[in-house]
C-alpha cells in the first residue's frame, strides 16, 4: 500500500490559534504579514475574499495598511491554454527562483463549474515540490463569476503577499484562452505559454492576447517535439513583428523551455529581470503600476455600484420577475434588460 502524499508545506508557521475559529483584527493580521507568518497570510487572503459584508470593513483596513508599506517585488502573470503545462512550468520556474534566493508566492486561479459552482483547487497537488519549499507560498482560489482569468480579489492578494515579504509574485490564470486579459492589468510582466504543433502558430498571427505579452515561451521543448518547437518559435517571431511596438519601448522575445528537463528556465528568468531593469530605467515600470492602481480604483467602484444596485430587495424582485417572463417566453432577454435598467433604483 503506497504512502499517502503530504502536500502541506512543513515550513508553515502554526500559531496558538491555528485550529481555532476566532476572528483576527486587521492589526493582528498585518503584524503577522510583516513577520512573514504564512498562516496569517492565508487568513488575510480568506478575509479579503469573503463576501461577508461585516468582514469587508476589516479587510479594507488591512489593505490600507499594506498599500502604504514599501514593497520591492516583481509581479508576473502566466497564462496559456489548458494543456500547455502552466503548473509544471510554475513549479520548475518557482524552484529555480527560490534557489537564487527569492521568496515566491503563487496565486493560482481555478475554473469554477457553471453547474455545481465548485472548484477543484488542486494546484498544491500539481506543484508538490514547490508546495513544500521553505520560501514558497501557494494559494489556489476559485474564479467564481469573475472574467479575465483571475478572481475579483487577486489584486488585493498580490498586495498581501508582498507585505509578507514575497518578492516574486506569480499569478497563474485559469487558462481559458483569449480572455486572459484582466491579469495583464495587475502584473509587471505578462508571460504567454504556447504549444508547438497545436495550431497555435496561426493563432499567433491574430490580434488579442499575443500583443499583450511581454514574453512568449514555447513549452515542452524536449524529445521528439524539438523540431516542432523550433518551427513554432520562428512562426511566433514573425508574428510578433506584425504588432506595433510597445509604448515602453520593450520588444517581446520568444523562448522555449522544458519544465521536465529544466532547460530554458534560466533564460526565461533572465528575460524577465532584463525587462524589469529596462522598464525601471525608463520609468515605465513605475508609471504602469500607477496606472494599474487607478484602474483598480475604477473597477472597484464599478463592482461596488453594481452590487449595491442588484442586491437591493426591490431590484431583486424586478430581476426575478423578468427571469420568470423570460422563462415563459413572454419577453426577449435584451428587451427585459433594457426595461430593467429604466426601472431600477440607483438611490442608496
Amino acid at each position: 500500500m503506497s504512502k499517502k502524499k503530504d502536500y502541506i508545506n512543513p515550513n508553515l508557521k502554526r500559531g496558538k490559534n491555528f485550529t481555532g475559529t476566532r476572528s483576527y483584527t486587521a492589526q493582528e493580521l498585518f503584524d503577522g504579514l510583516k513577520a512573514g507568518d504564512t498562516i496569517d497570510l492565508a487568513r488575510a487572503i480568506t478575509l479579503i475574499e469573503s463576501n461577508n459584508h461585516n468582514q469587508q470593513e476589516q479587510a479594507q483596513a488591512l489593505i490600507q495598511k499594506c498599500i502604504t508599506t514599501e514593497h520591492n517585488s516583481i509581479r508576473i502573470g502566466i497564462t496559456g491554454v489548458p494543456g500547455v503545462g502552466k503548473s509544471t512550468f510554475i513549479e520548475t520556474f518557482g524552484m529555480h527562483l527560490i534557489q537564487k534566493g527569492h521568496k515566491v508566492a503563487v496565486l493560482a486561479v481555478d475554473p469554477t463549474s457553471s453547474v455545481t459552482k465548485g472548484s477543484i483547487l488542486g494546484d498544491k497537488t500539481r506543484m508538490e515540490q514547490l508546495a513544500k519549499a521553505k520560501n514558497a507560498f501557494i494559494r489556489p482560489s476559485p474564479a467564481n463569476d469573475s472574467l479575465g482569468g483571475v478572481t475579483k480579489k487577486t489584486k488585493e492578494s498580490i498586495l498581501l503577499c508582498e507585505t509578507a515579504g514575497y518578492d516574486i509574485i506569480l499569478v497563474e490564470t485559469v487558462g481559458v484562452g483569449q480572455s486572459e486579459t484582466a491579469v495583464h492589468g495587475m502584473v509587471d510582466f505578462f508571460l504567454l505559454l504556447k504549444l508547438a504543433g497545436a495550431g497555435d502558430e496561426l493563432q499567433g498571427i491574430k490580434r488579442g492576447i499575443m500583443e499583450m505579452a511581454d514574453g512568449l515561451v514555447i513549452t515542452k521543448a524536449d524529445g521528439d517535439n524539438l523540431n516542432m518547437v523550433s518551427t513554432a518559435m520562428n512562426s511566433f517571431k514573425r508574428a510578433l513583428h506584425l504588432y506595433p511596438p510597445k509604448a515602453n519601448g520593450w520588444s517581446p522575445k520568444v523562448l522555449s523551455c522544458s519544465a521536465l528537463e529544466k532547460t530554458g528556465i534560466q533564460e526565461i528568468a533572465k528575460l524577465i529581470f532584463d525587462y524589469v531593469l529596462f522598464t525601471k530605467e525608463n520609468n515605465s515600470f513605475f508609471a504602469k503600476r500607477i496606472d494599474q492602481n487607478k484602474e483598480w480604483f475604477l473597477s472597484t467602484v464599478k463592482n461596488n455600484i453594481l452590487d449595491s444596485i442588484l442586491l437591493k430587495p426591490d431590484n431583486q424582485k424586478r430581476i426575478a420577475n423578468y427571469l420568470n417572463q423570460i422563462d415563459n417566453n413572454k419577453i426577449a432577454p435584451y428587451s427585459a434588460a433594457i426595461e430593467l435598467v429604466k426601472q431600477i433604483s440607483y438611490t442608496p
